[in-house]
């Protein structure tokens, strides 16, 4: 299993945590082949991971009325059916802030990601990068910026979380740069946490607390038990080692809920993009007033995006802000959206709306969740794949030549 090589052995348990992942990894790949929408992805890996892990990845805000909405308000959005014309020599080829992508889709930034299955983060990224689209890397994974690096060949993304102590953002730029990471994303919607009454309850931490019920959880869990045997990352490890006065898990946990900084301006892209001097991409814009604001902050693209609906309660859903923000700036920035997407067609409706760039970001953690590396790649076969038929039934042959015209106006 190649991104388990790095980790440290933990005797003769470890050596069997490692067999045993080998020879399930190459059952995964031909289970995996079954998986046809995101839906059933999304069962399976309620299966087989934990519960605080899976309820995380599958959690938002206080009524989650805006986590619902993100899907729901693609739905609202019909396709025109187009007939008799050619459907040969079809691509979904473009870019994304500047890249060739193999389809406009990204993995999005997502915390934890190493819960849903062992090496998760290193995993995606060897996913993504195999397919020919961008990984992002979260801030707070559970695999380093240096782990992920060890284990692919093409520059990933970053993305970066400001914390008021200034001299480990810097620090965390530098690791970046260091590792070739081709774009940071900044998100900026992270100011203050938002409330997430299943984290609440299930008393969500990383490692899992020894507690009867997160034992039992665990427990239950006997292949999720043993990938994470066979690794050392269990924790920040972005963090863990890096920030000042962290020695252990308690000082961790303290110093993670005291640093995300209120006070985040947009004279703090400004320092930020000075200090990264590489292509950044604003994420968390999700009001025509911040989109023009962004347009004079140097930022490469914006993401449309409402934090998956685990911010603010009762915000718009991003696809149905995205054309607002089109509209507004799409001539002056790049516009992507993140936020709601489960298939090719939603991939489709995004472009038409005007989006250069998706992002996915729990489709993917169904995917590692249920199949690890395999999962993953399954879910961009099924995305692509929609995606690519969905195109030509609305009568297009090119990803860059779809706009507004497929979609059924009112």
């Amino acid at each position: 299993m190649r991104a388990g090589r790095d980790a440290a052995p933990y005797g003769n348990a470890g050596k069997a945590a490692d067999f045993v992942a080998r020879n399930e990894n190459a059952g995964r790949k031909a289970e995996m082949k079954s998986v046809l929408t995101i839906a059933e992805m999304k069962e399976r890996a309620r299966r087989r991971v934990p519960k605080m892990f899976f309820d995380y990845a599958d959690s938002g805000a206080w009524t989650e009325g805006t986590y619902r909405a993100n899907e729901e308000d693609f739905a609202k959005i019909k396709l025109r059916q187009r007939v008799l014309v050619d459907m040969t020599g079809r691509s979904l080829a473009g870019e994304m802030a500047g890249e060739a992508v193999a389809m406009p889709v990204a993995l999005s930034p997502t915390g934890l990601t190493g819960m849903q299955h062992a090496d998760g983060e290193m995993l995606a990224a060897q996913a993504a990068e195999e397919f020919g689209v961008p990984f992002t890397l979260s801030t707070m994974s559970i695999c380093s910026i240096e782990d992920v690096k060890s284990v692919t060949r093409k520059p990933f993304w970053f993305q970066l979380y400001v914390m008021r102590d200034r001299e480990f953002v810097e620090n965390l730029i530098g690791r970046a740069k260091a590792a070739g990471c081709s774009a940071l994303v900044l998100t900026l919607d992270l100011q203050i946490l938002g409330q997430r009454h299943k984290d609440l309850r299930n008393g969500l931490s990383a490692p899992p607390r020894w507690t009867p019920k997160h034992l039992w959880q665990m427990a239950s869990r006997p292949g999720w038990c043993m990938g994470m045997l066979g690794t050392q990352r269990r924790t920040f490890r972005n963090i863990a080692g890096h920030a000042r006065n962290v020695s252990d898990l308690s000082s961790l946990a303290s110093w993670t809920a005291e640093q995300f900084d209120p006070r985040l301006s947009w004279q703090d892209v400004e320092w930020i993009k000075e200090r990264w001097g590489g292509k950044l991409i604003l994420k968390g814009i999700n009001d025509v007033e911040d989109a023009i604001a962004a347009t004079g902050s140097g930022a490469d693209a914006i993401i449309v995006s409402n934090h998956g609906g685990r911010q603010l309660d009762g915000a718009a859903s991003s696809i149905s802000m995205l054309p607002k923000v089109v509209d507004a700036v799409g001539d002056r920035i790049e516009v992507h959206v993140d936020g709601g997407i489960r298939s090719g067609q939603d991939v489709l409706k995004a472009i038409a709306l005007g989006a250069k760039g998706t992002y996915i970001g729990r489709p993917f953690l169904y995917g590692l969740g249920a199949g690890g590396k395999a999962g993953v790649t399954r879910v961009l076969e099924i995305i692509q794949r929609e995606l690519d038929i969905t195109m030509a039934l609305c009568g297009k042959r090119d990803i860059r030549d779809i706009d507004r015209s497929v979609l059924l106006q009112d």
